[in-house]
Order: C-alpha cells, then sequence, then structure tokens
C-alpha cells in the first residue's frame, strides 16, 4: 500500500504529482485544506445570496459574462458549463495525464482561493483514489481560460455524466464506476463549474511527467555517446573537468563528467592513447556531445524551476480573496508553461539530432575506423543496422517537425473576448511525443554501439560500458547474421524505460 498524500495548501513536489499519476498515490485534503475550503466557501455562499453580479456566481461565462443569472437558474448554469465545455475531440489521453490534471486541480481548490465546497473536493479526491479515469480527449484546450475541455470533462464525470476508464481500465458510464465505487455524483452549486475547469492543470501535469523522463534520458543520452566514442576509437581527452571549467555551464560538466566516468578503464579508449595516434581530434558529434546534452540539461533545469513556481500557484478564475473578495485574473494564461515546453521540445530534437550523428558514423566504413559497413555480417549479403538508422533518422526528422514552437501561435476564441491565448497544452502533447521519439532514438544507438564495441573484440570494453553491453544481450543477440531488427528496437526502448540501462552503468562503474 502506498503512503497517503496529504493535500494541502502547501506547494505540491514534482515527485508528489508522479507518485500519484504513475504510482496510484492515495490522496487526501489536509486539516488547514478543510477549513480553508469551508472559510472561502462561505463567502460565496454569502455572494449567491446577493442580487449584484459576479462573474462565475451569477453571470455567464466568457463573452457571456453580460448575462445576469437569476438564483433559480444558477445550479443549471454550473451544470450546463461543464456539459458545454467538455467539447473534446481526437484520440484519448493517457490516463496519467489524466490523473495528474485531477490532482493538480484538487491542490488548486485545497488552497482555499477557488470557493469549491469540501464535499466535491473530498468526490474529486475520492474518484482519484478509486481509480476512476475519466475519457479526455487530445483536442479542446487552447492553454488559456484553463484546459477547458480536459478539465470540464473531469468536471462532468465528477457529476456521473460521460464515460470513464475504472480501476480495471474498463470502458463504463462514469455513474456506474463512481456507483461502485461508492461515490455520490456531485451536483455542482455556485462557481464550481468554473472553479473545477479554470486551470492549467493539463499542461502543467505534463510538464512535471515529461521531466521526469528527460532526465533520465539525458542521462542515457551520456552513456550511449560514451559507448560510441569507445567504438569509434576517439578519445576521453576533451571531457577532461578543466576544459569543460573553461566555459562553466553546469549542465555540460555533468554530462562530461559522466561521460569520463563511462569510458574510464576502458581498454578500448587505452589502446590508441600512445603519441602513435594520428587523430587528433574527433567529430564533433563525439567531442561536443558534453555541450549538446549539457544545453539540455540546463534547459530542462529552467522548466523545473517554472513547474515549481507553478505548483505553489492557485490558478482560478475569479479568485476568491482571504478577506472574501472574489477578483478577475489572468493566472490561467498558460504562456509560462507554454514556452518551457516547447523549449524542452527544442532540446530534446537537438539531442537525437547529435545521437543520430554518431550512430550514422558507426555505420559508414569511411569514418568507423575500421567496423565493417553498416556493422553486417556479410556486407553486401546483409545489412546491419543500415535501416535501423532509417528508422532513426525518421524519427530525428519528427522531432525537429516538433521542436516548432506551439506557444508561437493564437487563435482568438469566444467572440474576441479570449483575444490572445498559449497554446500550452498543445505544447505539452507535443512534448510527450518528443520524448517518445528521443527514448527510440537512444535505443537504436544504444544497439548500435553495443554491436559495435562486440566487432573491437578482442579489445573489451570499460566496465561501466561493458556492462550495458552485457545487459544488452539478455535480450538481444550480438552480431550475425541478418534477422529481425524491429523486436530489438523495442527490447533496448524497454530497457532504457526501466531504468535497467543506467543501473547497469552505474552497477559497472562502481566495479
Amino acid at each position: 500500500m502506498h503512503n497517503e498524500l496529504f493535500i494541502g495548501p502547501q506547494p505540491l513536489t514534482r515527485a508528489e504529482v508522479v507518485s500519484v499519476a504513475r504510482g496510484g498515490t492515495p490522496v487526501r485534503l489536509s486539516e488547514l485544506a478543510e477549513q480553508g475550503i469551508a472559510d472561502t466557501r462561505k463567502h460565496i455562499d454569502a455572494l449567491a445570496a446577493e442580487e449584484r453580479p459576479v462573474y462565475g456566481v451569477s453571470t455567464g461565462f466568457g463573452a457571456l459574462a453580460v448575462r445576469h443569472i437569476p438564483s433559480g437558474r444558477r445550479a443549471a448554469l454550473q451544470q450546463s458549463f461543464v456539459r458545454s465545455h467538455a467539447a473534446g475531440a481526437g484520440h484519448v489521453v493517457e490516463p496519467e495525464v489524466v490523473r495528474a490534471q485531477m490532482l493538480l486541480r484538487l491542490h488548486t481548490i485545497a488552497t482555499g482561493r477557488t470557493g469549491v465546497r469540501p464535499e466535491t473536493a473530498h468526490a474529486l479526491a475520492a474518484m482519484l483514489n478509486a481509480g476512476i479515469v475519466p475519457l479526455v480527449h487530445e483536442h479542446g484546450s487552447l492553454g488559456c481560460s484553463g484546459d477547458l475541455a480536459p478539465l470540464a470533462t473531469v468536471a462532468l464525470a465528477l457529476t456521473g455524466e460521460g464515460d470513464v476508464l475504472d480501476a480495471e481500465g474498463r470502458q463504463r458510464p462514469a455513474a456506474d464506476a463512481l456507483a461502485d465505487a461508492g461515490i455520490t455524483p456531485v451536483a455542482l452549486a455556485e462557481k464550481e463549474g468554473l472553479a473545477l475547469t479554470n486551470g492549467t492543470d493539463g499542461m502543467l501535469g505534463m510538464l512535471v511527467l515529461a521531466l521526469r523522463d528527460i532526465g533520465d534520458l539525458i542521462d542515457v543520452a551520456d552513456l550511449t555517446a560514451a559507448m560510441s566514442v569507445e567504438a569509434l576509437l576517439g578519445t576521453d581527452r576533451p571531457f577532461a573537468a578543466d576544459l569543460q571549467a573553461l566555459r562553466p555551464h553546469p549542465g555540460q560538466a555533468v554530462s562530461a563528467a559522466r561521460m569520463a566516468a563511462f569510458l574510464s578503464g576502458s581498454p578500448i579508449v587505452a589502446s590508441h592513447r600512445g603519441p602513435d595516434c594520428p587523430r587528433v581530434q574527433d567529430a564533433y558529434s563525439l567531442r561536443c556531445s558534453p555541450q549538446v546534452h549539457g544545453a539540455a540539461r540546463d534547459t530542462a533545469g529552467h522548466a523545473e524551476t517554472v513547474a515549481d513556481r507553478e505548483l505553489a500557484a492557485a490558478i482560478d478564475n475569479p479568485v476568491v480573496l482571504p478577506d472574501g473578495r472574489i477578483e478577475s485574473n489572468g493566472n490561467f494564461h498558460g504562456a509560462p508553461l507554454g514556452y518551457v515546453l516547447d523549449f524542452l521540445a527544442i532540446a530534446l530534437a537537438d539531442v537525437a539530432s547529435i545521437c543520430d550523428r554518431r550512430t550514422d558514423r558507426m555505420l559508414d566504413v569511411a569514418r568507423s575506423h575500421g567496423l565493417p559497413a553498416f556493422l553486417a555480417d556479410d556486407p553486401g549479403v546483409d545489412s546491419g543496422h543500415m535501416i535501423a538508422h532509417y528508422t532513426q533518422a525518421g524519427i530525428v526528422s519528427e522531432l525537429k517537425r516538433l521542436a516548432a514552437p506551439a506557444s508561437v501561435d493564437s487563435i482568438p476564441t469566444s467572440a474576441m473576448q479570449e483575444d490572445h491565448v498559449s497554446m500550452g497544452w498543445s505544447a505539452a502533447r507535443k512534448l510527450r511525443r518528443a520524448v517518445d521519439g528521443l527514448t527510440t532514438v537512444l535505443a537504436v544507438e544504444l544497439l548500435t554501439a553495443a554491436r559495435a564495441l562486440d566487432l573491437r573484440a578482442p579489445l573489451d570494453p570499460g566496465p561501466a560500458t561493458g556492462a550495458v553491453r552485457d545487459l544488452l544481450r539478455t535480450r538481444v543477440p550480438g552480431p550475425g547474421p541478418d534477422r529481425h531488427v524491429a523486436p530489438e528496437i523495442a527490447a533496448a526502448e524497454e530497457l532504457i524505460r526501466g531504468g535497467d540501462v543506467l543501473a547497469a552503468a552505474d552497477a559497472g562503474r562502481d566495479r
């Protein structure tokens, strides 16, 4: 059983978001959150009893905010809001993304700034704990005024409408899944429909999940780059700490130190270290790997700072202040998230691009320093990794297209009331595809570098790179005649995603 996570007004951590979204950690509102939610709701109830118009309580929404809604129609207003806004289309979004946005909306409610009733907050927590995942569709958020359709779909399920996945992954009507879990559908009260949808929770959730994966992938890139340097008879001298200190970017220093450690003790590297080696410097794709990987590390570090600020935020419109005032604001605009989501996609495309260049060098007989063409067993009869590189190159090309920023676009909506939007949700969706693409690109380099290291026999690779090669050989055979390559790429991806590759490298390095 996972430890319970208490949700209160204090900031969430990125690790906590991942633990709930992916690990199923149960959640509960803290006592401080319970009190804050109840106190704030009193202000909303008082405003609801007044005749003066208050946005989200007694008016329409967006361009319809000029319409005053009489008290007898305000419950219908909230339900109509979530029904009309749950207008998504396209592919169903991954359950981990939906769980992340549910958690993040619950956290904003727990800050006591939204005016949601305690029973509604409890129902959202219960749905999360029961493993009920609303079927959120990919299109429907412009990254402004909240991730509207995605969050409205969650709110709709909370009222017992729409479809969900239950804890066993079966698609069912929300009403049935809630009933089986013992959760009473919510009858939305004043402001609740708006408060459940007006946040950047979807794009923030995807940023947090991507950052978790990107950190590991950059670590893997350092490893596969070191394997490629070794396989191509490159030198480890450019990765020395005193050279890296001349350009003091922190990410660069980390990547260079990791590559140097992975190459430490390598008989292959030692075999051409002497004064008789005619090669004075390696190609950029080998020598400059720490600079590219390090820049990606620093980009991720900036994105982590933005994510942490967002995890400390209370995003709603209007927002209820401690003195009872209810004020409209623009904190729902996704620009801070959209920019870093796009920036990360650029960084991943470049890490993939330099990875592709290293792979290509190992396959080219004119540049591989003695390796057979395409690492084939019998070049001509066999094609070796020729088409594996095509797959890698095709994905790298796609990653470059995904690096085109979404956040520079804006389409006015809601009769020009919402005349500038962030497209942060779109930036987050393409970043998820970029993360998957980079995983495959690294898998191909891993396969290729391991095969090249085998072909350097009788010389052995270093302890760290050799341990990774040996791990791969438990799933993928060594050099030989052509065989079905697709399952080998899939096996390498699985070892990367599961953390096995990094664990093997660290274990080998510690020996």
